[in-house]
């Protein structure tokens, strides 16, 4: 899929910028406030904000690395983990589920990870995407699924993704889009006034669902996202759209 080069006279977004956070630090520790303040009813809300149209593109996304998680030697991380369901659709993938790891910066999501993986060989651990406790070229699959998007530097996320790739391996990110013509007027009346008001009743928290309209909208669009890839130093970077652009899969290989 091709695309419009970014305007070099635009400033680029360097990352998740929540209301009140005046550097990147304060942005991360915001982040992290929200989704541990949320993740009692995290995958309540998830399947009814997104009428389950969520557990669709997890599973989408998974099969899309069938032939890396066939592999029975094969070793994955899925980043921003939260609650684990992107995590799980890769297990049910896998040829060998002992090889995948979730990792979030959220301790609060990682119990309930822990939780709904009981009985299974899935590992969880406690990390910050921007300074991942991995070795260069540790794993053959990174994914992030809905949670790249609140990084506080974009740039730095996509670098530490390629940095624990080996040679050839490859990184898929899923996260919301913008849809344009009808579809686009529709999802953002919905996204940006019944989702907030929604979230905030079931949650019982404000905050974060103020803010997930804000990141969606902040958030570089596709050709520019693809472009940062390719700078980054990933090759054959692409993004696939789902449901009329919703949200999409990017994808590139190292």
């Amino acid at each position: 899929m091709h695309f419009k080069l970014r305007d070099p006279a635009k400033t680029e977004i360097l990352g998740a910028a929540p209301e009140g956070a005046r550097d990147p630090q304060a942005a991360a520790r915001a982040v992290q406030e929200m989704f541990t303040s949320i993740a009692p009813r995290y995958d309540l809300l998830n399947h009814v904000l997104s009428f389950n149209v969520d557990r669709l593109w997890w599973r989408r996304a998974a099969r899309s690395f069938a032939h890396i998680l066939a592999r029975p030697d094969a070793q994955v991380l899925d980043l921003c983990c939260g609650t684990g369901d992107m995590t799980f659709a890769l297990r049910r993938q896998a040829a060998d589920p002992a090889g995948i790891l979730g990792a979030d910066f959220s301790h609060a999501m990682l119990q309930r990870a822990s939780a709904k993986s009981e009985g299974t060989s899935l590992r969880w651990v406690e990390a910050d995407a921007l300074r991942l406790p991995f070795a260069n070229g540790q794993f053959d699959l990174v994914t992030a699924a809905f949670g790249f998007r609140n990084l506080a530097d974009y740039n730095a996320g996509l670098r530490e993704m390629l940095r624990v790739l080996h040679s050839g391996g490859e990184c898929g990110i899923l996260d919301f889009g913008e849809p344009r013509g009808l579809m686009g007027k529709l999802y953002r009346m919905y996204f940006k006034r019944v989702l907030p008001t929604v979230g905030t009743f079931i949650s019982g928290v404000r905050g974060p669902y103020a803010y997930l309209p804000a990141s969606v909208e902040r958030f570089p669009a596709p050709g520019e996202m693809v472009e940062r890839m390719r700078r980054s130093g990933f090759r054959e970077a692409s993004w696939t759209p789902y449901t009329l652009g919703i949200a999409g899969l990017y994808r590139g290989k190292k």
